[in-house]
């Protein structure tokens, strides 16, 4: 299945049903309300785009439609953050990497956890 690309209200669609598992539009809607400030129909036509994108299958049961991931998570991830290396890195890690390593805000136990990926990479292991 090729890479899907997935806008950013796509994305926030797409993590209710990841962590559903399976959704109606209205458990999709009743989860959204809260936060977004869309209309049912808009909800609807973002389900209905990932359904054309293959990101979402869509399967009647009874008068309404379940949606299920075609994609998984990770996968979208992988390629938008290849998208995102590409786009702003000119597709170099090690770039990227510095870059966040001297502007973000990283916890001790993250910094070891980086350096136990780092030294696994140095030592093929990956």
């Amino acid at each position: 299945m090729p890479e899907i690309a997935i806008s950013d209200a796509e994305w926030i669609v797409m993590r209710v049903v990841w962590r559903l598992g399976k959704a109606t539009a209205a458990e999709v809607i009743a989860e959204l309300a809260p936060t977004e400030n869309w209309s049912h129909r808009t909800i609807r036509t973002l389900l209905g785009r990932l359904v054309e994108k293959d990101a979402l299958t869509a399967e009647a049961d009874g008068n309404r439609y379940l949606y299920r991931p075609r994609v998984t998570q990770q996968k979208c991830v992988r390629a938008e953050s290849r998208s995102f290396l590409n786009k702003v890195f000119g597709g170099d890690a090690a770039e990227l990497l510095i870059h966040f390593a001297q502007e973000a805000k990283i916890s001790r136990q993250q910094i070891d956890e980086l350096k136990r990926l780092l030294d696994a990479k140095q030592r093929g292991e990956e």
